[in-house]
């Protein structure tokens, strides 16, 4: 009998440490060997010309999931984990959204029983937390943390969703007992509201006005004072999807000065402007999404924080609703800025596009790519080294990349259930042909090959970001003179 289940020749793999032409031998959906490789597979395949680059993990998507204002995503978790295999992610990290008044255990329940008979690659679970009562936190987020959903996103804005600085504080207190990650979405609630209602007043109720009332010192308000509650509690924290120049600076002083604040940006901040949200009629509303594309300085300095480190992954936020009345419109067919739904699809160009842009046009080496793409979600959410590397006992998680393949982008060729991509045109050069998880040919000859259901949940470890209480400084801020044995 075979040694091996797969066996992957004369290609090159890349980590976020190295590149080696060597042969990977697969066994049990495992990588047992890397190397010359004498013995056949079951199957073999012929990588000469590729490179082979761990799976990418997609750690902040928005999958079958109802908004606060109630509407529901495009994709289910079939389509949805479809669409991420086709651009070379073998994990995803949805969210599983509490609204005020559910249980954290009944949402899981929910969103478990969506997934399971539907995802074709592995998933895990973020929360949302939108109720911050002391029996959410003080028992049912432990349980959960202590069930393998080791991190959970709180936002500071949006009606039904945004916690006060007390709750968030709470929230920050809990998940530095439990080792937990907490994702935040930092935008000023009340200057938002201020400026749309002044917009509206004046009649400025177009796309457009999106961009102007979620401005960028709400985002960076809101990121600093974010990043000083988790100071307060030397809370690590990762601040999501990054628009502006303001907020990433915001963030990078606070990791000069040895903070454990992380950053996130998406495709929307690299490849769109604020120009998109000005199309004829009502086609800006394909480009909203909170907080929105920048300007052009905007985008190089986002461009510049994924390069030099100051983000720490790079994830799709794909929040895929339809330019119909289910979705942007489903508020009539002309609503004003404020009452579209806020989104943007990405997950199958999220890889693609990062490739082309930055390793083939030299913005970026190979390395960093699979940094942001894979490794550091892997560290960061508690999955490394099973999955977000290539190494011996890792999950086969792989994708077979033809860094010459040009595709032009167009959301008929795109396997989400969206009737427009916001990236509609553009050429990517370098692609994923063959993609493999857990030793299994998922993706290949632009055909998918496995069952729906047949992806696996993931029940993750505390992340290596977040410390035993132990191992935290005894004192805080030295002005608070507020010991850490108090929370």
């Amino acid at each position: 009998m075979t040694q091996y289940d797969l066996v992957i020749r004369n290609g090159q793999t890349v980590t976020d440490k190295e590149q080696i032409k060597q042969d990977v031998g697969i066994k049990d959906g495992k990588i047992v060997t890397l190397g010359d490789i004498a013995e056949q597979g079951t199957r073999e395949i012929d990588a000469d010309g590729l490179l082979i680059l761990p799976g990418g993990i997609d750690a902040h998507c928005h999958i079958e999931q109802k908004s606060s204002s109630g509407i529901m995503t495009a994709d289910d978790f079939y389509s949805g984990s479809v669409s991420a295999a086709f651009g070379g992610t073998t994990t995803i990290l949805p969210f599983a959204a509490q609204h005020r008044g559910q249980s954290l255990r009944q949402v899981v329940d929910e969103y478990m029983a969506c997934a399971e008979p539907k995802a074709v690659i592995d998933y895990g679970f973020h929360l949302i937390i939108s109720d911050a009562s002391d029996d959410i936190i003080g028992q049912e987020l432990p349980a959960m943390i202590e069930d393998g959903i080791t991190s959970f996103k709180i936002y500071m804005t949006y009606d039904d969703l945004k916690l006060d600085d007390y709750e968030i504080l709470n929230v920050l207190a809990a998940a530095r007992r439990e080792q937990a990650m907490v994702m935040i979405h930092a935008e000023n609630h009340d200057v938002i509201r201020w400026i749309t209602e002044k917009l509206l007043d004046q009649g400025c109720g177009a796309p457009r006005y999106h961009a102007i009332a979620h401005a960028q010192i709400a985002e960076k308000e809101a990121t600093h004072r974010a990043i000083a509650l988790a100071e307060l509690l030397d809370t690590p924290m990762l601040v999501v999807h990054v628009s502006s120049e303001a907020a990433l600076n915001e963030i990078r002083r606070a990791q000069e000065r040895g903070l454990k604040i992380y950053g996130e940006t998406c495709p929307q901040y690299l490849f769109l402007t604020i120009d998109d949200l000005d199309k004829d009629g009502m086609d800006g509303a394909m480009f909203c999404c909170s907080p929105p594309p920048r300007d052009k300085q905007s985008q190089e300095a986002i461009w510049s924080g994924l390069i030099d480190g100051s983000f720490t992954v790079f994830s799709s936020d794909h929040a895929p609703y339809r330019y119909d009345s289910s979705g942007k419109l489903s508020a009539g067919a002309e609503p004003t800025f404020d009452k579209i739904a806020n989104g943007v699809p990405g997950i199958e160009i999220r890889m693609p596009l990062l490739f082309s842009a930055g390793v083939t046009q030299g913005r970026m080496d190979i390395h960093r790519f699979v940094e942001v793409t894979a490794t550091n979600a892997a560290k960061t959410y508690g999955l490394y080294p099973k999955k977000g590397t290539i190494a011996v006992g890792s999950d086969a998680d792989l994708g077979l990349w033809d860094p010459e393949k040009q595709v032009e982008i167009k959301a008929d060729d795109l396997h989400d259930n969206m009737d427009y991509s916001p990236y509609e045109g553009m050429i990517a050069t370098g692609w994923p042909i063959t993609v493999i998880s857990r030793g299994r040919i998922v993706v290949e000859e632009n055909e998918l090959k496995v069952e729906r259901g047949s992806g696996q949940y993931l029940k993750r470890e505390r992340p290596e970001a977040a410390k035993p209480l132990e191992k935290l400084v005894k004192e805080m801020n030295p002005e608070t003179n507020f010991n850490a044995k108090f929370i």
